[in-house]
Parts: C-alpha cells; structure tokens; sequence
C-alpha cells in the first residue's frame, strides 16, 4: 500500500518483559496542580475497556522557528504514489499548533512530546530574546515532554534551568515591562547529562504522564557526543553518558516501579534511504531505508522501552527497526523546523500497563500553510515582534537572487562561500589578525538567504533578524596560526573519525581550493595535493594565519587539530562580520549575487 496514503501498521508482539515510559511520583511535572492527572487536559470520563488507545504527537529541532521558516528550510519533500515527488512549503508555529490541536480532537488520551533542540539557533525573533518566545509558544499549543537536545546547552546549564523555571536573564532581565518570564510548564528530560562533581542528572531523568489510570513514561536524553558540537563554555561542569546505557538504566528503574509503558526521547537520529518524509522506511524490511547512530542505539536499548522519538539529523522518517529481541520497534523523526508532526497510536493495556506491540501506528503529517493560523500563536508572535522590530528590520545590505545555505546540501554551498569571505574581510587586515584564509563550520548557516522573504523593506533587501537567522550564535571570530600540515589534518578530519559517517565539510574562503573524492572513503577522500591557497599548494611546512570561529577553535565538530593552534587573536562576532561584509559589498543598485560554489571540486 501507497506509504503516501495510508498509515503504516507496524508489527508487533506483546512480550512480558517489554517495558514502558513512565516515571515516580517524585518526578511528576511541577506544572499540574495538585488533584489533577499529569497531561490530563480533556477532562473526560475514563474508559472501560481492556485497552485504550494513546495517542503520541511528536516533533523535534523546532530551532525557535515561530515564523514559518524561508526557502528551502521551509519545504519537505511529498513522495506521490507514482514515485514523483514535489516539495511542498510547511511549518510556523501558527501551523503547527492548528495541527496539534486538530490531531488531537476525538482522542481522549493525548500526549505531545519532543525529542530536543526546541531552542539554539534560533531566528531573531526568538533568539534575541533568549528564547523566552518558543518556551512560551511550547506552552501555548500544549507540549507535555521534551528530551533535551545539544543546542539546549548553547547558553550554558543555568540558562536551560531559567528556561526550565523562569525569572528574568541574568543580565538583560526582563524583556516586557511588568512582565516575568514563567519558564516551561513542561518538563525537560536530561538523564544523561550530570553534573561532574555531585554525579546527579542536572534536570529530570524521566518523567510520567498520566490520565485516568493510564501510564506513559518518558525518558529524555541528548547525543553523547555533545560535547563536541557545543561550545566548551557551554557543557562545562558537566558529564554526557552512552544513551544506550541510560535509557537502559532508567527504563529498569520505570519497571521497579510499575511502569511498564516507556518512550525514548533521543536527541540523536539516522539518516533515511529517501528525503520524501513520506517514504517506506521498512521496505523491503524495517529498518532496511535508515542508517547512521540512531540505528545501532535502537538495536541496544533494551525492549522494555517501546518507542523511540529522535532527532538531531533534521531528517524524516517512521521506521521500525529491531530491539535486541529481534521484535520490531516504532523509531520517528519529524525533520525541523515545525514543519512535520508525528502521530503515533500506542494501544496500552490496562491489565499488563504495556504497550500491545501488535498495535502500534505510526507516520508523519505535515504542517501545511494553507489551514487556520492558531489566533493565540499569531497574537504571540505580533507581539514579540513588536519588540523586536527597531532591531530586525534595519537594512544591513542586498542580493540579486536566493543564496542558498542550509539547505543547500553538501559539500558547498555559496551562503558558506560569503559567510566565510565576509570572516576573511573581517580578520584579514594587519591589526586585525592577519588572516591569510577563513574556515566556517557548516552547522552554524541555519538558514537560507532568501530574496523574495527579505523583510518589509522589499525584495533583495536582507535586513539585520535575515542575518542573524542565518547565523544566531554570536560566535566571536578568531585568526589562529596552523601549520600547512595541521591544514590538511583538519580537511582529513572533515571525512574521518567522528565524521566519517556524516561529514561535516567546512565552507572555504576564496582562494582556498582543493578537490574532494567520493568514490574513496575515510581521509583519502581528500585529494592531498589538490589542496590550495591562491594557486599555491600548500605547504606542510609553512604557518598560516587561519581566521575561524571560537567553536571551531575549541575543536568543535570533531576538529581536534584546530585545538593545536597558535598565537590566538580574538576579533568581533560572526554576525557583525557578516552584516558589515554586506554593507560593505552591496546597495541597491549593486547588490551582491551568489557565490558560484566552485572552491571545492567534487568527485562523484
């Protein structure tokens, strides 16, 4: 049957030993009130048969997106029953809350959970605020549980703790007058990051949701690997632990406690066998169109736990993929963005308080733009972008055309080439660092470049929240000594080790060329003495002043090499670099076209 019309029914097998999310009194959500049942909203009668139905909604790497994401981050890709495809225009927090809202009508037991990054890398109208905006939003259209993902470290553990508890920043305080920020009505999972000293979870490991007898647990963690992809002021002081492990763990510490019904929220995630978000992830066998991490973790959580929410890799997808008893298993990802939900049917018992794994449902819809906008998100996001405005709305600069970035695909894209052209500018005179060539992380280009959505001021202008949609981190430039050698390390690194299995290419500055192979593996995929700098080839030998931001410096993406840099210069922040580079570079009568994205020469 057509993945893109009907629903997939997974198979499953009831086992006694299959546990399920649930979590002790003493973790209940401190939003409900005393006398009611934790993510009871319906107020309705409880149900007297054996089994009833649980619906699971589900989404992650919402980034802060209130307003519907532009260009192609704003797209999922429809696969028709023919095998065409077409890419249709999704998410906003407008939409997204209408589709909630109207999945939920009819089911009486209805719990919406995430699986990370709801915050980081946000847009300006979220981000400047420290996204106090999304936590808002979150409340507003009813999420029950979130996993933490990387990005919710970005700004530190006492920062995820306001967000979590509210009151003012720190240092900024309030942003509306009369106004305290009350924080996340919802709880934040993070079992296994712990404080290095005390050995404890920093938040909730788990949590339970509960209505009318009915039990769900939640257990919520992020990627182990966070500290390489966060910045070290961000995770320091703290410990991230095997998810596999810790799933485990908790899930053994549910069942000594009654709950036997348990989901997984997991900020890791694979990568699909197709970008239609609507494919059949199990053909011609489940798990046959997923691969990378989120595949062997879901073949080491133990079978206690009887679905897996994920993300991380932006991707789609509704797979079942094996527990180590060979059982099938439901394993979601809702892409990014709000711009796809997941509505998954967990048929619960009421004798055994499992999950009945002979009926579990399973597949993502997509957020559309041509339904009802929610009038509460609406109200929310005028008024946010009241305050907002006198910064957003400032003209930083022009363009001829879309500059595609985030969504552009690997290895290059030309928002990389001008994000790293504009760091060169930034860091190239004498006083300033020197720099020689720059390098730019690819996961810190959040968005496209867009021409047509380019603000009020009309189309071509990018105004300065444009700019910082691209790049919201505020990273503070550096220009660092590296030796030629050192260089290749970090091109080698790109393809290996920790990124071998999704290379994290970085974006070049011009007269930075080198070719990269496909058709070999590992670092042999860069083509050694195809690597130069203005025609040059590089020499091992030979020092370079190299300008790059301070997450790379710190040897973020799995670039330890650049940890192994000298003679460290510390500029202005990436996005004033940017918005300055714009400026300078463009006007209305010239405004600044797309970079051809030819530095680096792909073999396929």
């Amino acid at each position: 049957m057509p993945a893109s019309s009907q629903r997939r029914r997974v198979a499953r097998r009831l086992t006694a030993g299959t546990a399920v999310l649930a979590a002790a009194a003493g973790v209940l959500s401190a939003a409900v009130p005393a006398g009611a049942e934790s993510g009871d909203r319906s107020g309705q009668a409880p149900g007297h048969g054996r089994t009833v139905d649980v619906q699971l909604l589900s989404f992650n790497d919402f980034h802060g997106n209130l307003e519907p994401p532009t260009g192609s981050s704003g797209q999922v890709t429809h696969q028709h029953a023919d095998g065409t495809t077409e890419k249709i225009a999704a998410g906003g927090a407008e939409y997204l809350a209408t589709s909630l809202r109207e999945a939920r009508e009819g089911n009486r037991y209805s719990v919406t959970a995430a699986a990370g990054d709801m915050v980081g890398g946000s847009p300006l109208l979220s981000g400047l605020f420290h996204d106090e905006p999304t936590i808002e939003a979150m409340n507003k259209l009813g999420l029950d549980v979130s996993g933490v993902g990387n990005h919710e470290f970005d700004e530190g553990r006492t920062e995820l703790e306001r967000l979590q508890n509210g009151g003012c920043h720190p240092e900024e305080g309030c942003f509306e007058e009369g106004k305290v920020f009350q924080g996340a009505d919802f709880p934040y999972l993070a079992a296994n990051v712990t404080d290095e000293k005390t050995g404890k979870p920093v938040l909730k490991p788990y949590t339970v949701w509960e209505r009318n007898g009915v039990k769900v647990g939640f257990i919520g963690v992020t990627l182990e690997g966070t500290p390489d992809i966060v910045s070290a002021e961000g995770i320091k002081g703290l410990k991230f632990h095997d998810e596999v492990e810790t799933v485990n763990k908790y899930a053994k510490e549910l069942e000594r406690k009654g709950v036997k019904s348990v989901v997984a929220l997991i900020h890791e995630g694979g990568s699909p066998a197709s970008s239609a978000y609507n494919y059949d992830c199990d053909s011609p066998a489940p798990g046959d169109g997923i691969s990378g991490p989120i595949a062997d973790i879901a073949k080491g959580i133990t079978s206690r736990v009887d679905a897996l929410v994920t993300g991380h890799t932006h991707q789609a997808y509704a797979c079942t993929i094996p527990d180590p008893s060979g059982q099938p298993r439901t394993v979601t990802s809702a892409s990014s963005y709000g711009k796809l939900f997941t509505d998954t049917t967990l048929t619960y018992d009421r004798h055994t308080k499992d999950i009945v794994r002979t009926s579990v449902d399973s597949a993502n819809h997509i957020v559309r733009r041509d339904q009802p906008k929610a009038a509460d998100m609406t109200q929310l996001i005028e008024r946010w972008n009241e305050l907002a405005a006198p910064v957003a709305n400032r003209s930083v600069g022009h363009i001829s055309a879309d500059i595609p970035g985030r969504g552009a695909g690997m290895p290059e894209s030309p928002l990389g080439d001008l994000i790293s052209d504009a760091q060169l500018a930034a860091m190239a005179p004498a006083d300033k660092g020197g720099a020689e060539l720059a390098l730019m992380n690819p996961g810190g280009i959040r968005s496209d470049l867009s021409y047509a959505a380019s603000g009020s001021e009309g189309d071509g202008v990018v105004t300065y929240g444009e700019s910082f949609t691209v790049q919201p981190f505020t990273n503070m430039l550096t220009a660092v000594d590296l030796t030629g050698e050192q260089l290749l390390t970090a091109l080698r690194q790109q393809v290996s080790g920790s990124n071998e299995a999704s290379p994290k290419i970085l974006q070049v500055s011009e007269g930075f060329t080198y070719t990269l192979d496909l058709t070999k593996s590992g670092a042999d995929r860069i083509v050694a003495d195809s690597v130069r700098l203005k025609g040059e080839p590089i020499d091992p030998g030979r020092t370079y002043r190299v300008a790059m931001n301070e997450f790379l410096t710190g040897g973020g993406d799995g670039f330890q090499v650049f940890k192994e840099s000298t003679n460290k210069l510390v500029g202005g922040s990436d996005l004033d670099a940017f918005a300055a580079y714009l400026g300078e570079h463009s006007s209305a009568g010239a405004p600044l076209a797309p970079p051809a994205a030819d530095r680096i020469t792909v073999v396929r």
